[in-house]
């Protein structure tokens, strides 16, 4: 072989020729019996999608045309740019050039069409009709080349347009930009070739005058995006001409509908051209073909199913009747609209889609382009049923078309813009690869190749340099189109929406306000104009918000104060203004949206926190997210500020600023019923713990900077609730400050050491403060600020009363030296724990717990709904419960915690209670706990520590406590567990029964 063929050889490898031999053999034969040679083969030959087999088929065709005579109109096109425009085709559909064979004279068509003609500028529908001899102005045209030999012509002119519409296709550079043209010309064949099949049917029906009949497209045809090979989807409807019977006008109308599908489908001289498929029609198969239209109303008013509905929303007119069609579709499209408020509509379009990927053989899944995950049923059903959830209220999106709609979507605020622009390409690439494969053989298929050749060759005629980069494309297609099916289509929000009327979906303006008033909204006129407010304009905020508010002024009513929680969302919305992940977040996640829905109206503690800190509404889509966080983590967070800054006042505002985000994260959980008022009070004195050591951290540097020293050791112990890790979300910490070391001026040193955290702590800034109570530490108010460690535990054995042994029950090193906090809780573990309660300390608690009850209420209050200090009210449990550690902790050392319920389930475990008095106090200090807890939620103006009388607030108390009750229910179950507990205080603490 000389250098110059292998030359040649290696070109026509690169130009993508398998059998380079074969290849230069058929190259010479097409020039002997065309007479035309290529000038550059290697070149002409790379446009094609398989070389090897357009050549084949070029010989093919030239040989045909030898015989037929017109072997030189072959010759010229070869000559002409359109021998390129051949090439193509031949080289991407064999079915093409088979027909080619059959009909070689067709070739000349292509010195008709130029690379950049529009594929959608021929009036197909006339072209076809000519062929068969009928009238395309005609409202009901008639054949004159009639039966097998009007089908032929029809089919004929049907592939002479099919061959401009392939090559037109194949040209491009970018075929997705053409393909939706491309789909709306293969729809105007099918409708075309069922008019024309109509036209012969009327040739041979003496009678057709006497019917009306319109043949409805429905799917992809309907659609206008039909493939080159699918199965045409159609409904026939019939009403009878003037003056003719009706069940005449049926029969007639009948047989041509059968007819015309025939002229496409059945056997012939020239093949057939696709399946016609008539069973969506009412009752499927078991349905009478042709139905008038009162008798399609009556079954989709009283029988139809969801998917049908569904179904319907492709429907069109392409051939027969154009007035009975549009009547049809008139007639039918508030039934669509309005179908999505069936009982469970969105549930079942939900799943029917699982179905529908269910009887997906598994090994096909990840090879199918239409109906495997990431394929084109997840773009088309998740388009459909938005556009049937909100299309009833929003008109725009009433778009038979996959891509328009999706326009539709996205122009409305339904789809995120990054979002829409994925799945419009995805649908467009999916669609290409699934014409290029039918284009082959015109065959019905939808599975990615097995096969590296014929990978190759779709990689080749859908624009792809390499097979691998095709490959790739396809798996990053598939993936991002199932993530944004999955996002999209299940949405929490859908059948929310889908259960509102019209009217309430609509958010019509008289429609609306009724709405108001009837769910609740004190104002409605006030609650309107927020509304108004928030869907004004037309920019994409506005709309998403107008698909957010008919659900969410659902939720708002379900909170005790609706009114308070639409203001509160529209001051949440203008604070974040275009920030476009809020409003995907709430459209995106029902959860997220009724969720914030049900804390703008029900707590005004969490409302003030978001609008305080808007960024955490993020956290409502997840139950992890709303976790409260651990003591680690928060100072891991803190230890992080405080190593990262060199400025104390950045840092203590930053850990300021984390507990107030934490304090939020934990009311919202509380609120929303994740967590009960014990974990979330356990929970707030975490964040206050964190934010107490941190304190100490920067007030130990400030001081060192003032006083050119070390200052001494600083323990921090927390006292009262705060010690019992019972602190509420507006709770003061109570401790006390011991020092240790220092020298000479130690305790000057530690004052101010004390003074520095508190301050740090108590000083008006952006971040919420945290006040510090010293009133505890030894001699109260009249005592050191801070104490020696040496002085603190010589005053406790020394000089304390026995009240203050029982506050150091809760005593608890919160921040500070590690070794003072042990040494702190060796030293008092004696006062704490005496092996022998005395009985003057005994009396002295006793008259001090009775003059608390007579002195400290306040004035005016109902002593029974005083949720601390009232009869049966948390004092009364933590006192009993406190006297039994007093007396027996020394022996039972489980009996050692600073905690209230720990301490009561140890001392009914060790016998000190009985069961049923335990659970007695267990009850009631819970109860009153969670209400005090409910009540700081509500955020309201009062005292946190006295019940509500009003039987509406107490029920609001009731929902963030998740209990179920009434008001007046939880009012007389508080009343009776306080009751029992005050028993149970009086037996065990005052020893009433005793005496």
């Amino acid at each position: 072989m000389s250098s110059r063929e292998v030359s040649f050889t290696t070109q026509l490898r690169r130009a993508g020729v398998v059998d380079s031999a074969r290849a230069q053999q058929l190259i010479e034969e097409i020039a002997d019996v065309s007479g035309f040679r290529f000038v550059d083969p290697a070149l002409s030959l790379s446009y094609y999608a398989d070389p090897d087999t357009g050549l084949l088929q070029l010989l093919r065709v030239c040989e045909a045309a030898q015989q037929a005579g017109v072997v030189q109109t072959v010759h010229d096109v070869l000559r002409s740019p359109a021998g390129r425009r051949l090439g193509v085709v031949l080289g991407g559909s064999v079915a093409l050039g088979d027909f080619l064979v059959r009909r070689p004279d067709l070739v000349s068509d292509f010195l008709e069409w130029e690379d950049d003609d529009p594929v959608d500028e021929v009036d197909v529908r006339a072209r076809l009709l000519e062929a068969v001899g009928a009238d395309p102005g005609s409202t009901a045209p008639v054949a004159t080349v009639i039966g097998d030999e009007g089908i032929v012509a029809m089919r004929v002119a049907y592939r002479r347009e099919l061959l401009r519409v392939a090559a037109i296709d194949l040209m491009q550079s970018d075929p997705i930009t053409v393909m939706p043209a491309v789909g709306a010309v293969l729809a105007d064949l099918a409708g075309a070739a069922l008019e024309a099949g109509l036209a012969i049917a009327r040739a041979a029906e003496k009678d057709h005058a006497l019917t009306r009949l319109a043949i409805l497209g429905m799917g992809k045809c309907g659609a206008r995006e039909l493939n080159y090979v699918s199965d045409v989807d159609v409904i026939y409807a019939a009403e009878p001409a003037e003056g003719a019977d009706e069940q005449a006008s049926l029969r007639v109308a009948t047989r041509l509908a059968a007819a015309a599908a025939r002229a496409c489908d059945r056997f012939a001289a020239e093949p057939p051209l696709w399946q016609v498929d008539a069973n969506l029609r009412p009752e499927g198969k078991d349905g009478a073909l042709v139905r008038g239209l009162s008798s399609h109303l009556a079954y989709y008013e009283r029988w139809a199913q969801s998917w049908e509905f569904q179904a319907l929303l492709k429907a069109r007119p392409i051939a027969g009747d154009p007035e009975i069609g549009e009547r049809y579709v008139q007639m039918l499209q508030p039934l669509v609209w309005s179908a999505v408020e069936r009982e469970n509509f969105v549930e079942a379009a939900q799943a029917m889609r699982r179905r529908v990927e269910q009887y997906v053989p598994a090994n096909e899944a990840d090879r199918q382009i239409k109906l495997g995950p990431g394929g084109l049923r997840d773009v088309e059903f998740t388009i459909q049923l938005l556009q049937l959830v909100h299309g009833r209220a929003d008109e725009s999106l009433r778009e038979r078309s996959t891509l328009t709609a999706l326009a539709a979507l996205r122009a409305g605020g339904y789809v995120g813009r990054p979002e829409a622009a994925a799945m419009d390409r995805a649908y467009r690439q999916l669609r290409v690869w699934e014409h290029r494969l039918q284009l082959r053989k015109l065959s019905r298929t939808h599975l990615m190749p097995e096969q590296a050749e014929d990978r190759r060759i779709l990689a080749r005629a859908s624009g792809f340099a390499t097979v691998e980069y095709m490959d790739e494309v396809w798996h990053d297609i598939r993936r991002r189109v199932r993530a944004m099916h999955l996002e999209m289509f299940y949405r929490p929000i859908l059948p929310v929406v889908a259960r509102l009327s019209t009217g309430e979906a609509s958010l019509d303006t008289a429609a609306a306000r009724d709405r108001l008033s009837a769910v609740g909204f004190k104002d409605a006129d006030a609650a309107l104009r927020h509304i108004v407010a928030l869907t004004g304009g037309v920019s994409r905020s506005a709309a998403i918000r107008q698909q957010l508010l008919p659900a969410m002024i659902g939720w708002f009513a379900e909170g005790p104060e609706p009114d308070a929680g639409l203001l509160a969302f529209r001051q949440l919305s203008e604070q974040l203004g275009s920030t476009q992940w809020f409003l995907k977040l709430l459209r995106d996640s029902g959860t997220a949206a009724e969720r914030l829905a049900r804390l703008l109206s029900t707590s005004g503690y969490v409302t003030k926190a978001l609008l305080a800190t808007a960024e955490q509404v993020r956290w409502l889509d997840s139950d992890e997210d709303l976790k409260p966080r651990p003591y680690e983590r928060l100072w891991r967070e803190a230890d992080s500020i405080l190593t990262r800054s060199d400025n104390p006042e950045q840092a203590i505002t930053a850990m300021r600023g984390l507990r107030r985000r934490e304090l939020a994260r934990v009311a919202a959980a509380d609120t929303l019923g994740l967590v009960n008022a014990s974990a979330a009070a356990g929970a707030v004195t975490d964040t206050a713990d964190m934010l107490i050591e941190g304190a100490l951290r920067v007030a130990i540097h400030t001081v060192r900077e003032e006083v050119g020293e070390e200052p001494p050791r600083l323990l921090v112990v927390a006292m009262g609730r705060y010690g019992g890790r019972e602190m509420g979300y507006s709770s003061d910490a109570d401790v006390q400050f011991i020092f240790e070391g220092g020298g000479e001026r130690a305790g000057a040193h530690a004052q101010r050491l004390a003074t520095v955290l508190r301050n740090l702590l108590q000083k008006v800034g952006p971040q919420p403060s945290l006040e510090i109570d010293a009133d505890l530490r030894p001699e109260g108010r009249n005592g050191p600020l801070a104490r020696s460690f040496e002085s603190t535990v010589g005053y406790y054995a020394r000089w304390s009363d026995p009240w203050e042994a029982q506050a150091l029950l809760r005593a608890r090193p919160c921040a500070g030296d590690p070794d003072l906090r042990a040494r702190f809780v060796e030293a008092v573990s004696p006062v704490r724990y005496p092996e022998v309660l005395k009985d003057e300390a005994l009396a002295q608690m006793r008259r001090l717990k009775a003059r608390m009850e007579a002195e400290r209420l306040p004035r005016g209050v109902d002593p029974r709904r005083h949720l601390k200090l009232g009869p049966g009210g948390l004092s009364d449990v933590e006192w009993t419960v406190q006297l039994l550690q007093l007396q027996h902790a020394h022996r039972i050392p489980e009996l050692r915690t600073t905690e209230t319920i720990a301490a009561l389930d140890v001392a009914a475990d060790a016998g000190l209670l009985d069961a049923e008095d335990a659970a007695t106090l267990r009850e009631a200090w819970t109860l009153a706990t969670d209400l005090r807890g409910a009540i700081a939620l509500r955020g309201r103006q009062g005292d946190p520590d006295v019940l509500p009388v009003d039987a509406r607030e107490l029920k609001v108390l009731a929902e963030i406590m998740g209990t179920g009750d009434t008001g007046p229910e939880l009012d007389d179950r508080f009343v009776r567990a306080a009751r029992h507990a005050r028993a149970v205080c009086e037996r065990v603490f005052f020893g009433w029964e005793e005496e």
